[in-house]
């Protein structure tokens, strides 16, 4: 009797593929194995092992590989893996490989990653001879010799840091008897991971609000998930890093995983999680994010895998990383919208966390100044243990003054603004370079102006590909779509009557940075935003600018608005929130508050009094009444009322089909038989479908799109009748893509 592997491919099938398994060592779950599939070699993942197989014996092919580098991937991850491909409509495979880093998904390249380095060490004939037979001048050769003077073991790529030459050098070396070759000792997955001391710098005094936290933390038995609700500056990442250091302290192979919303932010972190844990190795601090080089991702993807990184900081896609010893997950600003994926598998990193840690039977920390109304609403019905932080951690630093600049009553008492800002800002601005302060100008649009019009017809710059108007970009004189990437040149006059009289309408950060220049004479102005940092290490050689003080105004979009702790800001000026009031998504309002609560809070950090000032022209609206007070809690309960009669999330659950297809016609056709291979199935009674509609922006690049909402006040029968759905949908034709999205947060 032979034996059969079932394994899980990356292919859009929500089943396993069965193959004969016939290599010498025997198989394991959770291993990983090349196979053939189609024409081609894949990697997949071992899920079960059978004596017997449905498929007759003449179609079924054999396993030609197998990852003897990497330890199988344990029960506990594949279960995580099962879950979220189950809860988010997918299939295993396209949930379990895309988690794993591009290496190890190419066979090809196992041999290379999992090569054990040649390593050297100075024998004493060498330590005698090698230092006089040396070149007096020869600085490199000296330079190596002395790091084999240091080193028990020289690693070949270290010795190659040192000398571009040092293979032939040592071959040389070897040749004469002064170096050895040794074996590279290899770490056991799992051992037992260093102890996890402090830096030797005195640790910062809590609150007792901080250290009532921490104690709730470090406390907990089992799953035990905490909303850290803490005003901006508040210190929750002091609370992080003494409840990880007392957990980790307490079980020395645990590890710890912690997430931050987006990837500029993890440099910041890991600055912070170093210099606690200082005496650690550079492999027990790892971090995962998307802007990791493919070799970095995979060497700490592996030091995660085998235990022997103690502290994982990622973005959403390290809630995926295979940690074996996981002991706590953190999600900082847990309330971000980055922490959703918005392509491919459509999962929440937050929701995900919470199922790992309650899987796992292990603590999470949800820590943000605006928790997002799901959490809250968690924590009003007492399902999350609430810790509350109400002031900043510096005693002297309060909390900033939030004023309203009224724009429709400083244009009617006749004060003039300049390029879309407001006198009193402007002389806000100018009173902070005067005292050696910096000054923070938010805006939420890059580039220079959003329209590029004329005035004689009416001619709008639009993308050819897209339903959009093309983003004047000024400093590279060129019109580009921020959906597709198209550019184009700006035109000298209007392509449609000759009109050279052609304007920008609006404003993007470009276009502020201009205006402040002029405005506010001798400011040094910094802008910080997609455009300005598209190379890799921009981002955080400008945010050093702006740590080191050689800014006076910063000037950005939302990568500027959370997370940071600009020490030397005292003032935040906001520009053009009001667009956000009348959005027909109904999470605007719940977003456009955090969003200025986390803006706000990079003012008077450091104790110098803070100030924001908001341009809008309603100042009487309910968002920045409550803003203006600093008061979430009443906005969220107010919110929470308000989605509650109106029967919207987290009072019912949705889900969301959208189409692509080359005509809007095609897309709406498929959503319709969609809906009426719907109504049939069991359970469709309890669940809502409305009527398919374009996206807002209904065609990106030359694919028009459609989406289908589906409501239920119950979780389990939305899942069921997705479920039931999934054959219908992969039956039906005529679109480019399908996909269905759960718990969607665009509507």
């Amino acid at each position: 009797m032979g034996l059969f592997v079932r394994v899980a491919v990356d292919q859009p099938m929500p089943v396993l593929f069965d193959y004969r398994y016939a290599l010498p060592d025997a198989p394991v779950v959770g291993m990983l194995v090349q196979v053939p599939f189609g024409r081609r070699e894949v990697v997949g993942l071992i899920c079960e092992i059978a004596d017997s197989s449905d498929v007759p014996e003449g179609k079924l092919r054999a396993v030609t590989a197998r990852c003897d580098g990497c330890a199988p991937l344990s029960e506990a991850w594949i279960a995580l893996a099962s879950f979220a491909a189950d809860y988010y409509q997918r299939g295993l495979g396209e949930v379990a490989l895309p988690a794993l880093p591009q290496a190890l998904r190419d066979a090809s390249r196992w041999n290379r990653l999992f090569a054990v380095e040649p390593r050297f060490r100075l024998l004493p004939q060498g330590r005698a001879q090698l230092p006089d037979a040396l070149p007096a001048r020869a600085i490199a050769l000296r330079r190596l010799a002395d790091a084999l003077a240091n080193e028990p073991a020289l690693a070949l790529s270290d010795a190659r840091a040192l000398h571009p030459k040092a293979s032939v050098t040592f071959d040389d070396w070897l040749a004469r008897g002064w170096i050895e070759t040794v074996a590279a000792r290899v770490e056991a997955p799992g051992a037992n991971g260093p102890a996890l001391p402090t830096g030797a710098a005195p640790l910062p005094v809590l609150t007792d609000e901080q250290r009532d936290a921490v104690a709730a933390i470090s406390g907990a038995q089992g799953f035990a998930p905490f909303l850290l609700h803490g005003v901006t500056g508040s210190g929750k990442t002091e609370v992080y890093l003494h409840a990880l250091a007392a957990l980790l302290t307490a079980r020395p192979d645990a590890q710890a995983l912690v997430l931050v919303p987006e990837i500029n932010l993890t440099p910041q972190f890991e600055a912070a999680f170093r210099a606690r844990f200082a005496a650690l190795t550079d492999s027990s601090i790892v971090t995962m994010h998307s802007g990791l080089a493919e070799g970095e991702r995979a060497r700490n993807w592996l030091a995660a895998h085998t235990g022997s990184a103690r502290i994982v900081l990622g973005t959403r896609l390290a809630i995926l990383a295979s940690m074996p010893k996981l002991a706590i997950i953190v999600v900082d600003e847990e309330h971000d919208p980055a922490y959703k994926q918005q392509e491919g598998l459509r999962y929440s990193a937050r929701d995900l966390a919470i199922y790992r840690a309650k899987q796992l039977d292990i603590p999470v920390v949800l820590g943000s100044a605006t928790p997002s109304l799901e959490t809250w609403w968690q924590a009003e019905q007492g399902r999350y243990t609430r810790l509350t932080l109400t002031r900043r951690a510096v005693a002297e630093a309060a909390l900033p003054a939030v004023k309203l600049i009224d724009l429709e009553e400083e244009r009617q008492r006749g004060r003039a603004s300049v390029d879309g800002l407001a006198g009193p800002l402007i002389a806000a601005l100018k009173t902070r370079v005067e005292r050696g302060e910096q000054s923070l100008v938010f805006l939420n649009r890059r580039g220079y102006a959003p329209i590029l019009s004329c005035d004689a017809c009416g001619w709008v710059a639009g993308c050819p590909r897209c339903s959009a108007y093309a983003v004047l970009h000024k400093p590279e004189r060129a019109l580009r779509c921020h959906h597709c990437g198209w550019e184009s040149r700006i035109p000298k006059s209007c392509p449609d009557c000759g009109n050279i009289d052609i304007a920008p309408m609006g404003r993007g950060t470009q276009r502020v940075e201009e205006t402040l220049a002029s405005v506010v004479p001798g400011a040094r102005v910094l802008r910080i935003d997609a455009d300005s940092t598209r190379r890799k290490g921009s981002a955080q050689a400008l945010f050093s600018d702006v740590h080191a003080g050689e800014v006076d105004i910063l000037v950005g979009t939302q990568m500027i608005a959370k997370g940071h702790d600009f020490r030397r800001v005292t003032l935040v000026g906001v520009l053009n929130a009001d667009t956000a009031l009348f959005s027909h998504d109904f999470r605007a309002s719940e977003r456009l508050f955090a969003q200025l609560i986390q803006v706000s809070g990079r003012a008077g950090r450091a104790g110098l009094p803070g100030e924001v000032l908001i341009q809008t022209r309603y100042p009487r609206h309910a968002l920045y009444l409550a803003l203006s007070r600093q008061d979430y809690v009443g906005f969220a309960n107010s919110t929470l009322a308000e989605r509650r009669d109106a029967r919207l999330p987290p009072f019912v659950y949705q889900a969301m089909l959208r189409a692509e297809g080359r005509t809007l016609e095609a897309a709406l056709g498929f959503l319709e038989q969609a809906a009426a291979a719907f109504a049939p199935l069991p359970g469709a009674d309890r669940v809502t479908v409305y009527d398919a509609v374009p996206l807002t922006i209904v065609k990106v690049f030359n694919v028009h799109r459609a989406q289908l909402l589906l409501e239920s006040a119950s979780r389990a029968a939305l899942q069921a009748s997705l479920r039931a759905w999934q054959p219908a949908l992969r039956s039906l034709k005529g679109v480019l893509r399908w996909n269905v999205e759960v718990d969607p947060l665009d509507v």
